[in-house]
């Protein structure tokens, strides 16, 4: 593995090409000023300037590791800032001795003899050299400026994703137990009305703990592993309806790996059983379904029951969508949503549809214990 570069020569190369394009514009614009000099000014531009910029940068980053050295505590020095004081003496010194290096460069090279005049020297040397070290400073406030406001944004950046991480765990701990209070509550009915069904229901329920205990502790995982456990939560729901639930998981092979947030279609699954198709005389068929769609991951769930609105829904229907909502803006904020929908066929109930971003860099192995769409009925 390469080893990473020191932080300090970060963006090194990127201002020395500034630097070169601000040559070129100074060159340009004394060339405006005396016409028939360009070359010359071209010449003693991309000489003097290079050598200022390598004289100031490479002396803050020399004198920024000293300070680190002596301070460790002192972040500014750790990520290239010796501070100003430094500074100072940095761009004196060093704008100094470039620009009269660089003079003398150039000089021999256009075969000028240095002047022996006074005031001509004066004008040649010593204004120059004064605009340089003004410029110079300018250029070091700028670039410094720039670089502590990208600093800045990704502190900024860092702290968003830390709390929307730490927004996603809570929901998480929210959800869990609603999942299994609504799992509860169906085995406390089945328990006076068919102890059978309810034993099965309960074994059902051990199993499907047991086997997602691990998973529920993490706030992502891959598509097939969420259509797993939707899978283990439906044959739980279907030991109490029995023939009245039919289920049909739709999976892709491509989108097997994409990785999602933990218990994301839960809430959608629970509701679509509870206060659509189970209110229904005859029940009826929920599917699952996961299409990409270009750039956007598209996730539904449909249940053919008794329609939104319909269902007595309580607490339960409004507490999953809004579970739902809150985790799709912590992580992506408005590029991501949930719509609900009355379904426009023949068969009628409710479409419930999730779109976020097409992941960046999907994972390549996939986690599930075993295909989703291997549990139908």
């Amino acid at each position: 593995m390469t080893a990473r570069p020191s932080p300090l020569w970060h963006g090194f190369a990127r201002r020395g090409a500034y630097t070169v394009v601000a040559c070129l514009a100074v060159a340009l614009l004394l060339t405006a000023m005396q016409p028939r000099h360009f070359g010359l000014h071209l010449l003693y531009s991309l000489i003097i300037g290079p050598l200022c910029w390598l004289a100031v940068d490479g002396g803050r980053l020399l004198a920024a590791r000293r300070v680190a050295r002596r301070h460790p505590q002192d972040v500014a020095a750790r990520e290239g800032w010796p501070g100003w004081g430094w500074m100072a003496a940095v761009i004196v010194v060093g704008v100094s001795v470039a620009y009269t290096a660089g003079l003398a460069v150039a000089d021999a090279i256009a075969g000028i003899a240095p002047s022996t005049d006074g005031v001509g020297a004066w004008r040649r040397f010593a204004f120059p050299l004064l605009l340089s070290l003004v410029a110079s400073v300018a250029v070091t406030g700028t670039f410094h400026l720039r670089e502590r406001i990208a600093a800045m944004r990704a502190e900024a950046e860092a702290a968003r994703r830390a709390a929307a991480e730490s927004q996603l765990r809570v929901l998480q701990s929210q959800l869990e137990p609603h999942m299994l209070f609504n799992t509860l509550a169906n085995l406390r009915v089945l328990i006076g009305t068919d102890p059978p069904r309810a034993q099965a229901m309960l074994d059902r329920l051990i199993a499907f703990l047991r086997a997602t205990l691990g998973a529920s502790r993490r706030t992502a995982h891959p598509l097939e592993a969420e259509f797993a456990r939707i899978a283990d939560y439906l044959a739980l729901m279907q030991v109490r309806m029995g023939p009245r639930l039919l289920v049909r998981l739709d999976l892709p092979d491509e989108l097997k790996a994409v990785e999602v947030p933990t218990l994301l279609l839960q809430p959608l699954v629970e509701n679509a059983v509870l206060h659509g198709l189970e209110p229904k005389l005859g029940g009826g068929r929920l599917e699952v379904v996961a299409r990409r769609d270009g750039e956007r991951l598209r996730l539904s769930v449909r249940d053919t029951g008794v329609g939104p609105g319909v269902s007595p829904a309580g607490d339960g229907t409004r507490f999953g969508l809004a579970q739902v909502r809150e985790r799709l803006a912590a992580l992506h904020a408005d590029r991501a949503g949930l719509r609900l929908e009355p379904a426009t066929d023949a068969e009628g109930g409710t479409v419930a549809c999730i779109e976020m971003p097409w992941p960046a860099a999907p994972p390549a192995t996939a986690s599930a214990a075993r295909p989703a769409d291997q549990a139908r009925a």
